[in-house]
């Protein structure tokens, strides 16, 4: 079980994961060699699994972010598990679903034709609902 030390370890690594175990020790008031120890703890027990970056996608010029509500047309999904491995430039997140739809696609694209041309090729495999990220 978690304390609020683990908490708040876990929550200042969430704002920054670059933070130096000296820095982090101060947030949460602890000295660095217990920090290190808290953080290899919740490592060790699976709690922290990786970590990772943000990538700005408009600055690297996939300005269109889109989700896409997947309803496969058979019940082998991997015709489409195989189109989407093969789109992964676009592909942010496939999460497999419940309720309307098999999947939910997360995608970003640099432009309408791009997305055009994606979806006219997805839709070989599957049907969908495309639903276009207006502002976050």
């Amino acid at each position: 079980m978690l304390d609020n030390t683990d908490k708040k370890v876990l929550k200042e690594l969430s704002k920054n994961s670059r933070i130096t175990m000296k820095e982090l020790g101060e947030k949460v008031h602890l000295t660095g060699p217990a920090t290190s120890a808290r953080v290899a703890k919740l490592e060790d027990s699976g709690i922290i699994e990786s970590y990772s970056i943000k990538v700005n996608q408009a600055k690297l010029g996939f300005h269109i972010h889109a989700f896409i509500t997947i309803i496969t047309q058979s019940t082998n999904h991997q015709p489409y598990l195989s189109f989407i491995k093969e789109q992964e430039q676009y592909t942010i997140h496939n999460y497999k679903i419940s309720g309307d739809g098999c999947y939910l696609l997360e995608s970003r694209f640099p432009s309408n034709e791009q997305l055009n041309q994606f979806l006219e090729e997805l839709n070989e495999y599957a049907n969908y609902k495309l639903s276009i990220v207006i502002d976050k």
